[in-house]
């Protein structure tokens, strides 16, 4: 019987290890260089994972992620304090929706601005292009 363990790819000089190497350096550069890490140093890779987890817990910047992390946004137990940030937000996002409006309004106008322009500049092109080249050719004598 054999299991998913046996199986796996082992961080060693094998054939099949080598072999994934050359294909990568061939197929990608990166993982074949990948690769070449995981057989110099794959053994070391799980006591390395390990370690920086046990580090990241220890750290101060670990508190201040976590602390951002949390919705500052939850109820405080002061229901007058939180009737009114409740309203106050429910304005906050009525303007912002007020000027989201506004924003499409104006790019809007500024789309037709640019169309209008573009017209002029068109129509201005036809109309020289319309007109001979030569002054001769416009007062035949």
């Amino acid at each position: 019987m054999t299991t998913t363990k046996s199986c796996r790819i082992k961080p060693a000089w094998t054939p099949m290890t080598v072999g994934l190497m050359v294909l990568g350096f061939v197929v990608f550069w990166p993982l074949g260089l990948a690769m070449l890490a995981y057989i110099l140093w794959g053994d070391r890779f799980e006591g390395m994972a390990r370690d920086a987890k046990d580090q990241w817990r220890g750290s101060p910047l670990k508190g201040a992620f976590d602390q951002m992390n949390k919705p500052s946004y939850g109820r405080t137990g002061n229901l007058a304090f939180d009737e009114y940030r409740e309203r106050e937000l429910k304005r906050l996002e009525e303007e912002r929706a007020k000027i989201d409006a506004m924003r499409a309004e104006f790019d809007e106008f500024m789309t037709e601005l640019r169309r209008a322009r573009d017209q002029e500049e068109f129509d201005r092109f036809m109309a020289n292009r319309r007109r001979p080249a030569g002054g001769a050719e416009a007062n035949p004598a």
